[in-house]
């Protein structure tokens, strides 16, 4: 286990086990283009592999369902970078982070949603962990998740 592995355990919190994606053959967790890892849209999936937090955030979900639900759609992620690179201590930065939120039609605290992306993330890899964010409301996510999170991860070799 790694140093970021070992900050997440003191954390109290678990990467997931990430299956290939079911939607299609062709598409893959993550892919690496030089040092950048485009990582795709994850759900909040426990640790077990079975998906949290379904519904519209400020309807079916509150506020702060939805930010545990962006913690573990970034923790999604992650694993998604750590089963390609090997480590997540090969992460040398955050570059960005784009949320969608299932969102009831007069909700509007998407950006709130998504602070638990990105404050989680700068506890894990501090400053390394700073990114450009965008969070966005949809009207529909797959499988009526709450939250989704794409990721744009700097890697070293």
């Amino acid at each position: 286990m790694g140093k970021v592995e070992d900050k997440l355990h003191q954390l109290g919190l678990e990467l997931p086990v990430i299956p290939k994606p079911s939607i299609s053959p062709l598409i893959e967790n993550a892919r690496r283009i030089g040092d950048l890892v485009f990582v795709s849209g994850h759900g909040p999936e426990k640790a077990s592999g079975e998906m949290a937090f379904t519904g519209r955030v400020g309807k079916d979900v509150t506020l702060e369902e939805g930010y545990e639900a962006a913690k573990l759609c970034t923790l999604s992620c992650l694993a998604a970078v750590k089963a390609l690179v090997g480590t997540l201590d090969k992460v040398e930065a955050i570059v960005r982070v784009r949320g969608f939120v299932n969102s009831a039609s007069e909700f509007y605290d998407q950006p709130k949603v998504m602070h638990g992306a990105s404050e989680l993330l700068l506890q894990v890899f501090g400053e390394k962990g700073r990114h450009v964010r965008t969070a966005i409301g949809v009207s529909v996510l797959p499988e009526n998740i709450s939250v989704e999170v794409d990721m744009l991860v700097k890697v070293k070799d």
